[in-house]
C-alpha cells in the first residue's frame, strides 16, 4: 500500500479555517481572504462551498 501524500495548504489556511470554524469570521470574510491568503480549494475545504458561490 502507497503512503498518503500529505496536502500541503497555503501558510494563512489553518488560522482562516480556525478563525471561520471558531465563529470568529463569517463566510464572506472567508471569501474575501480567497487570492490573499488562501485558495479557492481552501475556501472549498473551509467553507463546503464551492467559489464563488455564497
Amino acid at each position: 500500500m502507497a503512503a498518503k501524500k500529505a496536502v500541503e495548504h497555503s501558510k494563512n489556511f489553518q488560522k482562516v479555517k480556525d478563525y471561520y470554524d471558531r465563529g470568529l469570521w463569517s463566510i464572506d470574510r472567508v471569501y474575501n481572504a480567497v487570492g490573499k491568503w488562501i485558495t479557492e480549494a481552501e475556501y472549498y475545504e473551509i467553507t463546503g462551498l464551492t467559489y464563488p458561490e455564497k
